[in-house]
């Protein structure tokens, strides 16, 4: 009779954050910071079809990197979950905090409940009435919850990035200071998660969205082709047909 294979709860919870956190280094990074007039969202991505930047209510969005068909689960549970308390309730009840949550209990019991954790770190930001008021929240893929302040970086290059963040990020910064430093830092990585060396970043290899706190109701606010280019100061390289931002 054969003994069964025994493994201490210890080294499956080790086993499976290592899983998680090689996977998450595999993609490219995101980083979301606070500009003076809201939340400014930039991550590098190629596709024009799959977006690591969502909204999710009138005064909140989504951020996520890894792996996507797991992010993108996570957010449109979100987005229910979002549409039912506020037509149910208020839609002032609906705040980062209590999706944050929400998102937190579902990590936390995939990572525990489930052999294959979710390979996903994400960010629920609210822009409230005043920069004092924006709430940015970082989750990571075994469910904890860190309420950040200013910026966060996501992704193989985060490290790199939150340094350079550290040194250069200033409160107050206007929304096209604050896109052209997210951008120089996420392409000057000495290596991200695809193995590449430094390199520019152009218009159409990156993703770029603002809660402005001055619109009207709903916040969310995508900024592509030339009103991207002409925020970076280069040419649009883009395909995008309108140019320009739209909701």
């Amino acid at each position: 009779m054969s003994m069964p294979f025994y493994v201490s709860p210890e080294q499956v919870i080790k086993d499976k954050a290592d899983y998680a956190r090689k996977g998450i280094a595999r993609g490219r990074s995101v980083v979301v910071l606070q500009y003076a007039g809201g939340l400014l969202f930039v991550a590098e991505n190629r596709s024009r079809a799959l977006h690591k930047i969502s909204e999710i209510y009138d005064r909140i969005a989504f951020a996520a990197v890894g792996k996507y068909n797991e992010f993108e689960n996570l957010r449109v549970a979100g987005v229910r979950l979002a549409d039912l308390r506020g037509y149910s309730y208020d839609r002032r009840d609906v705040t980062g905090r209590s999706l944050a949550n929400a998102y937190a209990q579902t990590l936390g019991t995939i990572f525990t409940e489930t052999q294959k954790p979710y390979e996903v770190e994400i960010v629920v930001a609210e822009v409230g009435d005043t920069p004092h008021d924006d709430q940015l929240y970082r989750l990571t893929f075994d469910g904890s919850v860190g309420d950040e302040h200013g910026f966060v970086a996501m992704g193989g290059s985060a490290e790199h990035i939150t340094a350079g963040l550290k040194e250069r990020w200033t409160e107050g910064m206007d929304v096209a200071d604050a896109l052209r430093l997210a951008v120089e830092l996420l392409g000057s990585a000495p290596e991200n998660g695809n193995g590449e060396g430094a390199h520019v970043l152009t218009p159409s290899q990156l993703e770029v969205a603002v809660l402005d706190r001055a619109r009207p109701r709903r916040k969310f606010k995508r900024i592509q082709g030339q009103a991207l280019a002409d925020m970076l100061g280069v040419e649009d390289d883009s395909d995008d047909e309108p140019a320009g931002a739209q909701d």
